[in-house]
């Protein structure tokens, strides 16, 4: 791994801008952020940025969508290229989904024997096929000859039907917007050189912020198989652990309090004595105090909570049932009412003593006065 470029048409700001520096800082490696004008598109972004992305005379690259998690085998697939493919082959990471929810995905079907693509639909209104699109792909320079051409149709169509630049005063701007998914990838399958490696370890979207306590889960697990290390144990004197936990070193835990399973507990976080934490993320800074409860929570960094408070949240998880579900996605009301989903308190909130929080959103730097359930709190 040579260089990391994130790509978006979000205007750059300090907190972005910090967290590159100490990202560099930590994994010794340049990154960068490119600033699209406008939304281009999975596949207009890196064509818009070729440039940049081959000035390092890179033989392949990766690109990953930035809402998902997963265990990112980008070792396996590489190695996979080099067994099924050439130097101008690409790869499409696959993993499993149910019928049902693999209508909500780019669908792929693919030759048994050597992983060729030979179909491929984005969120077909029919059952196409078991293997989903996870949004990691393995490219060479090659890509952008293809992702090219579709730039150029796209400037003979407005040239010749220049009323469908009405919308966006600028055509070019338009011709730009490409996506791999319906734009190259339909049209790449059955060519030979497209192939998909699936995967049988875990993958999620991360499509809401409560989605990210059970990709929190997801990792915590990978963790305890690959680095248990990283994950705090029972030790006389210290917290009660019931299953996977994260305590970051600076964190200050009282003995009495009880964490698990799933907890990520931050820099700095104090928690009190008779705590009780759960399937939650307590980012740095945070403080809760004796005899708190917190369940299916975010707490947002520099936030405190009460004594006797009670914070809770409703999770969302896949069915347990089927190995192949996938987290859905929740639109955020639904009939008029807040969707009863994780609690998420944003950065220096400050919960009272013995007042209870369920299925909220709380924004940021707001005293609570009394207790709230499935609100968003300005």
């Amino acid at each position: 791994m040579k260089e990391i470029l994130l790509m978006g048409f979000y205007q750059p700001h300090e907190a972005l801008s910090r967290f590159l520096v100490a990202a560099q800082q930590e994994f010794k490696i340049p990154i960068r952020y490119l600033q699209e004008y406008a939304a281009l598109g999975t596949g207009g972004g890196i064509y818009h940025f070729r440039d940049q992305i081959l000035s390092g005379g890179a033989e392949a690259f990766f690109v990953l969508n930035a809402d998902v998690c997963s265990e990112f085998p980008l070792q396996e697939m590489l190695d996979f290229r080099q067994q099924h493919g050439d130097a101008h082959s690409f790869v499409i990471l696959g993993t499993t989904a149910n019928r049902t929810q693999a209508l909500n995905y780019g669908c792929i079907v693919a030759n048994a024997d050597t992983q060729e693509v030979q179909h491929y639909v984005e969120k077909p209104s029919t059952f196409v096929s078991e293997v989903i699109n996870c949004g990691i792909y393995l490219f060479t320079p090659a890509i952008f000859q293809h992702i090219g051409e579709v730039f150029q149709r796209n400037q003979q169509e407005l040239a010749l039907c220049p009323y469908l630049g009405e919308e966006n005063s600028n055509g070019w701007q338009r011709a730009e917007v490409i996506r791999l998914e319906q734009d190259v990838f339909t049209a790449l399958a059955g060519s030979g050189k497209l192939y998909v490696y699936k995967t049988d370890g875990f993958w999620s979207q991360i499509k809401s912020a409560g989605s990210a306590i059970y990709a929190s889960r997801l990792y915590l697990n990978q963790y305890s198989q690959t680095h248990p290390e990283r994950l705090a144990q029972n030790k006389p004197g210290g917290p009660i652990i019931r299953g996977n936990v994260y305590i970051h070193p600076t964190a200050s835990i009282d003995s009495t309090a009880v964490l698990g399973p799933n907890v990520s507990i931050g820099e700095g976080v104090t928690v009190g004595a008779g705590v009780r934490v759960r399937e939650s993320i307590v980012l740095h800074g945070a403080s809760l105090h004796d005899h708190t409860c917190v369940l299916n929570t975010i707490v947002g960094w520099d936030s405190t909570i009460g004594r006797w408070a009670r914070v809770e949240g409703t999770p969302s998880d896949p069915n347990p049932n089927d190995p192949y579900a996938k987290i859905d996605s929740e639109t955020l009301f639904r009939d008029g009412r807040l969707t009863p989903s994780i609690t998420i308190l944003g950065c220096s909130v400050t919960i009272p003593a013995e007042v209870v929080i369920l299925n909220s959103i709380v924004l940021p730097h707001k005293e609570l006065s009394r207790s709230y359930k499935n609100q968003i709190i300005l």
